[in-house]
């Protein structure tokens, strides 16, 4: 009865196969296969690959795989051959039960494009059973009146094998009241009767011990017994009789164990121990006699282990009433299992991508199956994934989905995809089951790399050392992985004269940038230069930013006199008639410094002198000029050392050495130097022939420009006034102007020639710069007591 009740189980889960539904991908008919049951594992059924009209290398390159209905992996498929293989021993009873024939329906999916086939695997039934009769003993009670040729009603034996291999007939042991009688139930099942075939005596033989036999039809056959029990009765001539011969009742799957059932009652009419009714079930199967018990006395029938409707969805029960006179009589009882929603609905992956590509569009993550062992509302389910998620879901086949990717999708947005694929059923209440799916997002190198500043501006004091680290560059890349790995590089420069690759380098690493060698800020202020920065994604992607380093100048130049020149031949003298005011300008010491900003502003600076006090150095312009009124008792001779310094951390300088000689006007010869004492005697004759000549020189010189200057006034004054010539009168400023305000020598230089008459000896006035344009105003006397009693026109000396 046990094997009777999982064969029954089997055959429900059999039954709940999935419906092929025709698709354009499916074929119209199935392709059938057979194979006798308890064939060794890895036997050659058919193949698939040839009878599908399928090449090989499909099979591989489309990802084909076989899925049977109950989710159950009895078959193979070597994708290296196309053959289908068995990939375990099928047992047809455990398969199917009595269900004949055995088909086990499956599929081949191929994914790539999605391509459905279907397919019968039809399970062949060996005689591997004998008939086996559930009760070791049947005991049956005849009274002895009861006449030749009344049938009792026996005990079938069950034999799991069906077809010529199941129960074909049965046999009693030899004896001379009795013989086997085979009815036929209708239902493909024999059962035994026996036949009374010579009158029984109580008296002479109160008890018959005889053994019934069941063959089966296999080769050879194969039997079962057991041992019939027949006691001989007094007479009893009233059978049990129920008031119906059907009962039907309705009872929920999950009814607690002990509960009543029904209560089957029957009559007899008989009296004393002829009149007690027992009652027994009746050609009950193992999973009748497992599930439900019934009280032989009362006939209340009580649930003794859980129903499950998804195995068996209704019992039909035979009741058999008997009397203790031995009468019996019969009545069926058809329990009707009622669903309730106790299954939560199955997900079944049959393939699954973890890993897609950014770039690509409706890519098929998942394919999968759901199914719910429920009947009706409780069985039907609705698929879903969440709202918010680039996918879908579609329905493909009955009840597999795929889930495909709706677009092409951004790593750098997001990379990870949490799906929760959420299957509901319809049931009171609805349960639901949840399948969770990870997709990571493979990077695809879209993403160039990118600077943190589009230019950078570096500073390096200039002397550097060599391989000195100057700063950085840096760039990133949203990519990942190798695509996201930068290396720096310096691009060729724009102007062909920078020889770039001797002045800096760069890490390809971190985009450090260092200086190859000692800069020159008086060589170079300045230069720019590109930097490329370029992943390694394939193809590669790269980006640019402009680098401008910048030279900042050090102090490593001392100021350069350009006047006087320092170049070691003969000193340069300078000339200043004792009658020179204070501030009368001797000269101008003018230097330049190869640095730029603080460190190459200028400051002057007398640093020694012949005499103290007498000369002075203006810091800014370098000007040197008399401090006071010179006098008679001062020395002919000086020498001014001038310190030149600029403004730089720590300062540099430079000095510079002047040679001033003191003299009486310009018409006085030159004062000799000390080391020509020896050609005094010469000199002296030599002076008086200078001086003779400077004089007539000067006096047709001064006679020209009278001349000049008269005719041009008369011409002037007789143009505006009528003829009348007059000459302008008064002192023209003696003062010292700087006519540039630059504190350097300008190129152009205006000088007033002034002669002046008295008793002293006539003068020039040379070197003194004035302002271009004049104002003629009263000062009085301001020429140190020699004043200029006619003025005349001034003109200027290239």
């Amino acid at each position: 009865m046990e094997i009777r009740g999982v064969l029954t189980l089997r055959k429900r889960q059999v039954l709940i196969f999935f419906v092929l539904l025709g698709l354009s991908q499916a074929g119209t008919e199935s392709v059938r296969y057979s194979v006798a049951e308890e064939t060794e594992i890895g036997s050659f059924v058919a193949n698939l690959a040839r009878d599908l009209g399928l090449g090989v290398e499909e099979l591989s390159l489309r990802g084909a795989r076989v899925v049977s209905d109950d989710n159950e992996k009895h078959l193979h498929l070597d994708l290296l051959t196309g053959d289908l293989l068995l990939n375990e021993k099928l047992d047809r009873e455990q398969l199917c039960g009595s269900i004949e024939p055995c088909v086990l329906h499956f599929q081949m999916v191929l994914e790539n494009p999605l391509q459905f086939f279907r397919a019968e695997l039809h399970v062949k039934d060996i005689n591997d059973h004998s008939p086996a009769f559930l009760d070791k003993e049947i005991l049956i009670k005849i009274s002895e009146s009861t006449p030749i040729g009344t049938t009792f009603l026996m005990e079938s034996a069950q034999d799991l094998d069906v077809g010529s291999n199941s129960l074909q007939n049965y046999t009693i042991s030899p004896n001379s009241h009795f013989y086997i009688k085979i009815r036929d139930s209708g239902d493909r099942k024999i059962y035994p009767e026996l036949v009374l075939d010579r009158a029984l005596d109580h008296e002479e033989e109160p008890e018959l011990r005889l053994t019934l036999t069941a063959l089966d039809g296999g080769s050879p056959p194969k039997s079962g017994t057991t041992l019939v029990l027949i006691e001989i009765l007094d007479i009893n001539d009233n059978a049990p009789e129920f008031p119906q011969s059907l009962y039907e009742v309705q009872v929920l799957e999950d009814t607690p164990l002990g509960s009543r059932i029904i209560t089957i009652s029957a009559k007899d009419l008989d009296a004393g121990n002829y009149g007690k009714i027992s009652y027994t079930f009746f050609h009950a199967s193992e999973d009748i006699r497992r599930t439900f018990e019934i009280n032989t006395i009362s006939g209340e029938i009580n649930l003794r282990s859980s129903l499950d409707f998804e195995v068996i969805q209704s019992y039909t029960i035979n009741i058999q009433a008997t009397d203790g006179g031995g009468l019996s009589e019969k009545c069926t009882l058809l329990v009707k299992v009622i669903d309730i929603n106790d299954n939560p609905p199955e997900v079944t992956m049959s393939s699954v991508t973890n890993t897609i590509s950014e770039n690509a569009s409706e890519t098929l993550v998942a394919l999968f199956s759901v199914r719910d062992q429920d009947a009706g509302d409780n069985g039907r389910m609705v698929c879903s994934i969440q709202d918010d998620l680039p996918f879908f879901l579609k329905p493909t086949f009955k009840n597999f989905f795929t889930l495909v990717s709706e677009k092409a999708l951004d790593r750098e947005s997001k990379e990870e995809y949490n799906i929760t694929i959420t299957v509901t059923d319809l049931g009171t209440p609805r349960l639901k089951t949840q399948y969770n799916l990870t997709v990571l997002v493979s990077d695809v190198n879209d993403n160039a790399p990118a600077f943190t500043q589009t230019s950078y501006t570096l500073l390096v004091r200039e002397n550097n050392s060599p391989a000195l680290h100057i700063g950085s560059v840096s760039a990133t890349d949203r990519d990942a992985g190798t695509n996201a790995q930068v290396t720096y590089s310096l691009l060729p420069p724009q102007d062909p004269h920078l020889p770039l690759a001797s002045l800096v380098s760069i890490n390809a690493d971190n985009g450090h940038l260092f200086a190859l060698r000692s800069l020159d800020y008086e060589a170079l202020q300045a230069f720019e230069f590109r930097v490329g920065a370029t992943d390694r994604g394939s193809p590669a992607l790269s980006s640019e930013a402009l680098v401008r380093l910048v030279v900042v100048d050090d102090n490593d130049n001392s100021p350069f006199v350009l006047y006087p020149l320092q170049n070691g031949s003969a000193p340069c003298t300078e000339l200043v008639p004792r009658a020179a005011e204070a501030g009368y300008l001797v000269t101008k010491v003018v230097a330049v410094d190869g640095d730029s900003g603080q460190n190459a502003w200028l400051s002057y600076q007398l640093l020694k002198a012949t005499e103290p006090g007498l000369f002075g150095v203006w810091a800014h312009n370098g000007e040197v000029r008399t401090a006071r009124l010179l006098s008679e008792r001062d020395a002919a001779k000086h020498r001014l050392v001038v310190l030149v310094k600029d403004n730089g951390e720590p300062p540099l300088s430079a000095t510079v050495t002047l040679h001033v000689l003191l003299v009486d006007g310009f018409s006085q010869p030159y004062l000799p130097l000390p080391e020509a004492a020896p050609a005094q005697a010469q000199a002296d004759s030599l002076t008086v022939y200078l001086v003779i000549a400077l004089a007539s020189v000067s006096s047709l010189f001064l006679l020209s420009v009278l001349l000049f200057v008269a005719v041009r006034l008369c011409r002037r004054n007789r143009a505006g006034s009528g003829g009348r010539c007059s000459v302008p009168e008064g002192p023209f400023p003696g003062h010292l102007v700087d006519v540039s305000g630059t504190g350097t020598l300008s190129q152009n230089y205006q000088y007033e020639v002034c002669l002046t008459g008295g008793t002293g000896t006539n003068e020039f006035k040379f070197l003194k710069p004035i302002i271009p344009n004049f104002q003629v105003h009263d000062t009085g006397n301001n020429m140190g007591g020699k004043n200029c009693q006619n003025s005349f026109e001034f003109f200027n000396i290239r």
